[in-house]
């Protein structure tokens, strides 16, 4: 079994806490951060049981910026 490292974000929406990976895209969510994490890590391996290593999105470097959009 080969080991990845994924990058992940988790933040709080309403009273959950939602877990998104940067790499497939794949989120998940619980009442706490941990519950989020454990959500994702299952929706991951369940994810990563249908596709190739290779289609897996590297991110190297993450930096989150803040912008302000306008719209009608």
């Amino acid at each position: 079994m080969r080991k990845i490292n994924l990058k992940n974000v988790v933040w709080k929406e309403g009273k959950y806490y939602v877990a998104w990976n940067l790499n497939t895209a794949v989120s998940s969510f619980g009442d706490t951060k941990k519950e989020a994490m454990e959500s994702l890590q299952e929706a991951l391996a369940l994810h990563l049981e249908d596709i190739s290593l290779a289609n897996i999105n590297k991110v190297e470097c993450l930096d989150l910026v803040p912008f302000s959009l306008k719209y009608a």
